[in-house]
């Protein structure tokens, strides 16, 4: 990880959530993600939804209080003194805070480390998938709507993301990308539902290229920046 004072810092939530974008010369991507447990107390209390990543390892490390994460079901609580846990691809998992009660006396804030492997495929997570994601989400919270969920299959897709079935479905994975691309990409794309939108995107013109991909997104790729969240 390559700190520098001209790295990126993404704000989401009214603080809670505080994304600082740094270097890695063997990833994707890579972060240092602080957050605020007492600014970020309501929207923490929902853990995100379970998912998995159809073309990377993802890469997590606690660097400041407990981290918890959920692996195919079962909980694992990091910590610093844990080192870096490597989520393989097409492994269904979530990450979240642990709640102010069960982190040590007066810890407000934890921070973590969140990378995923580099891969030449259009979809994958970086730093445009993240950017959308949250953005979206404090969107909805400040004017009091409801996420679509045509919405998050569409970014999801893009970022290479799939949200999890049931674990007693039959070849749950192939299954959840299937949704992922035939509501998200395909159908979300006709009814107008783009994975990236211009407001919440840093990198417009790689958005631009990466919506060029597929024929069903290829309209919302305006170079003029007029796409709209």
């Amino acid at each position: 990880m390559e700190y520098t004072d001209s790295d990126q810092v993404i704000t989401v939530l009214d603080g809670a959530v505080s994304t600082r974008v740094i270097r890695h010369p063997e990833r994707s991507f890579a972060f240092h993600v602080t957050l605020d447990l007492e600014k970020g107390a309501e929207f923490f209390g929902r853990k995100p939804p379970i998912h998995l990543h159809a073309n990377q390892d993802e890469y997590i490390q606690a660097v400041a209080g407990k981290l918890g994460l959920e692996i195919e079901g079962k909980e694992l609580v990091l910590t610093s003194a844990d080192p870096e846990y490597t989520i393989g691809r097409g492994v269904n998992h979530r990450s979240y805070p642990i709640e102010r009660a069960g982190q040590d006396e007066g810890v407000t804030t934890v921070e973590f480390l969140l990378s995923g492997q580099r891969t030449p495929s259009v979809f994958e997570l970086n730093t445009l998938f993240f950017e959308n994601w949250y953005k979206y989400q404090e969107d909805m919270r400040k004017s009091n709507k409801p996420v679509s969920l045509i919405q998050i299959l569409s970014t999801f897709d893009a970022g290479g993301t799939y949200v999890s079935v049931p674990r007693w479905v039959p070849f749950g994975r192939f299954v959840a990308q299937a949704i992922g691309i035939v509501v998200g990409r395909w159908i979300g794309g006709l009814l107008g539902y783009q994975p990236f939108y211009s407001a919440y995107s840093t990198d417009w013109p790689l958005a631009c290229e990466k919506m060029r991909s597929t024929i069903f997104q290829r309209r919302f790729a305006k170079p003029s920046k007029t796409g709209q969240a």
